[in-house]
């Protein structure tokens, strides 16, 4: 049963917390749709999440090991020659590439792990589509003396070499997932699948937003780290939070962008989040937001979702492993129909475009999962003032794409 719809922001209560009792946020999004062999597991993990969260001896050690093996904080910086080049805006960028592994994914990895050793867990498993959830997971297990098996769809596996690479060397087993579509989904699928059938020794870990209720708050709490920084930096750099401050982000699960726009929710930022359009000549994508999808149920929760004729899971299509998913998370869907964020997309090409201008302008080499953020900054920067800011989260290293950049414009620049 669900509550009245109630598509409202609190500003007293934190993103992750403004659902009803039974889990949806707005009355309609999220929720737990699971089998009953897990909901033992997930009620035993929602009470422990609950009680962490609040141990001031387990947010000391998440916080040490934020700063002293993840990384934090991360740079932030204003990409002056991309700006120069544009005119307009000021365009910055939270680079939480230079995190420990190359991307934002290492926050929910670590957290996981915590959660999992102080479960009395001594395994863990996860999915992974871009290959950055997978390879922080290994990392992090073989930190916290985890045994990790990764479930990677087939066609993300030949496309996410360097990634893949990592996972077994870092001692994971990489399980090739050879259903469906071959990506992310089905990944997460076939995740939740082994779960079921053993989830009183392992432990999962899911890489985005996505799935029951008590994974998505898990995976928003912990990359909530990125707006913390960033609310920080932003008010050292300019004394206050600028009065026309645009907060740009990819969008495929949707976990980057919930923790980059957290602490700023109560704020005037404005959220824009960019899908993935896709190819130019195709009718095929992965924005159920920008192109008006239908509710529907996926991996244990209601959100948008592409879908066909008949309501089965759609087809989506990418350049971008990451952003590659037929569904979105609970949060944005929440978000967009509340008003708080604006969401738009962005093609195969632009993406590639703004990988190539903000490799060779500026010291960073984003992914294509932020590439497509850069892309809607490119776009917007020229038509604003040059007192207005624009901040991008840069999520992810491109050294995971070198492949596919070197199939599309013949080089890679670092």
């Amino acid at each position: 049963m669900q509550k009245k719809n109630n598509m409202k922001i609190s500003k007293n209560i934190p993103l992750i917390d403004q659902h009803d009792k039974y889990g949806f946020w707005g009355g309609k999004f999220g929720g737990s749709f699971i089998p009953e062999t897990l909901k033992k597991p997930i009620e035993d993990l929602t009470y422990k999440f609950q009680k962490l969260r609040k141990d001031k001896n387990f947010i000391k050690k998440r916080d040490l090991y934020f700063k002293n093996y993840v990384g934090s904080p991360t740079s932030f910086i204003k990409l002056k020659n991309l700006s120069k080049y544009l005119g307009g805006a000021q365009i910055w960028a939270k680079v939480v590439s230079e995190a420990n592994g190359g991307a934002h994914k290492i926050y929910g990895a670590t957290v996981h792990c915590l959660i999992a050793k102080s479960l009395g867990k001594r395994y863990i498993v996860g999915d992974t589509g871009a290959g950055y959830a997978g390879k922080m997971l290994s990392m992090a297990a073989k930190k916290f003396g985890l045994k990790c098996k990764i479930f990677m769809g087939a066609k993300d596996i030949k496309r996410q070499r360097p990634n893949v690479e990592a996972m077994k060397k870092n001692g994971a087993e990489v399980v090739p997932v050879t259903t469906g579509s071959q990506t992310l989904v089905d990944a997460v699928s076939e995740c939740m699948r082994y779960w079921v059938s053993n989830c009183d020794l392992v432990h999962n870990c899911i890489g985005s937003t996505v799935g029951p209720n008590i994974f998505i708050k898990i995976c928003a709490w912990s990359t909530a780290q990125i707006s913390r920084e960033l609310m920080i930096q932003v008010k050292d750099e300019f004394g206050k939070i600028p009065k026309k401050l645009k907060l740009i982000n990819c969008v495929g699960g949707g976990s980057s962008a919930a923790g980059f726009w957290n602490e700023f929710m109560n704020t005037n930022a404005e959220f824009i989040g960019v899908e993935a359009g896709g190819p130019k000549n195709s009718k095929l994508h992965a924005a159920p937001l920008t192109n008006g999808s239908k509710i529907g149920i996926l991996h244990g929760a209601a959100q948008y979702v592409i879908q066909d004729k008949e309501g089965q899971i759609g087809s989506t299509e990418s350049i971008s492993a990451g952003l590659d998913y037929p569904g979105i998370s609970p949060l944005h869907c929440f978000l967009k129909d509340a008003k708080r964020a604006r969401y738009t997309s962005a093609s195969d090409e632009d993406a590639l475009k703004a990988y190539e201008l903000v490799s060779k302008l500026e010291n960073i080499s984003p992914s294509l999962e932020p590439s497509h953020a850069f892309a809607e900054a490119i776009r917007l920067a020229p038509k604003l003032k040059s007192s207005e800011v624009i901040i991008v989260n840069s999520c992810g290293d491109s050294l995971k794409d070198k492949d596919i950049i070197k199939q599309r414009l013949g080089s890679y620049i670092r």
